[in-house]
C-alpha cells in the first residue's frame, strides 16, 4: 500500500517526464534568410517572417543549430559589385565549431564569417553578441 508521500513523489516524477519529453521533442527554430533575397535579414534583429521551425525546412530533422553567416566579396565578379550578405539558417555542422565562430576564405576577396549557435532564435543578432 503506497502512502500519500510516496504518490505524490511518483505524481511529481511523472509530470517532470512529461514536461521533459515534451521540450526535448520541440523543435529548434531559427531565423532563415537571405540579405540577397530580403535586405531586412542583414538587420540586427531580422524580420519576423524570418523565424522558422527548422523541422518545417527542407532537410527536416536533422537540424541540430542556428547558423549565420556573414559573406563579403571584395572584387567585382559576374558584373556584379563588391557585396556583403548575411544568410541564416538552420545547420546540422557538428564540429568543433558548434556554438562559436570562425572565418573562412575559400578564395581571395572572399571572407565568411560563420557562427553557429544551439537555441532558439541565436543566428539574430550581430556578431559582437557572440
Amino acid at each position: 500500500m503506497s502512502t500519500p508521500r510516496s504518490a505524490r513523489l511518483v505524481s511529481l516524477l511523472a509530470v517532470f517526464l512529461v514536461c521533459f519529453f515534451i521540450e526535448g521533442s520541440r523543435a529548434l527554430e531559427c531565423y532563415d534568410c537571405n540579405s540577397h533575397i530580403d535586405p531586412l535579414c542583414a538587420d540586427e534583429i531580422p524580420p519576423e517572417s524570418a523565424k522558422k521551425p527548422c523541422n518545417e525546412l527542407p532537410g527536416g530533422s536533422g537540424y541540430t543549430l542556428c547558423r549565420k553567416i556573414e559573406q563579403t566579396i571584395d572584387f567585382s565578379v559576374n558584373d556584379l559589385e563588391p557585396d556583403r550578405r548575411i544568410v541564416r539558417m538552420c545547420g546540422w555542422d557538428e564540429s568543433s565549431y558548434s556554438n562559436s565562430c570562425y572565418e573562412k576564405r575559400p578564395s581571395p576577396g572572399i571572407v565568411q564569417k560563420v557562427c553557429a549557435c544551439r537555441y532558439d532564435y541565436c543566428n539574430g543578432g550581430g556578431f559582437s553578441s557572440w
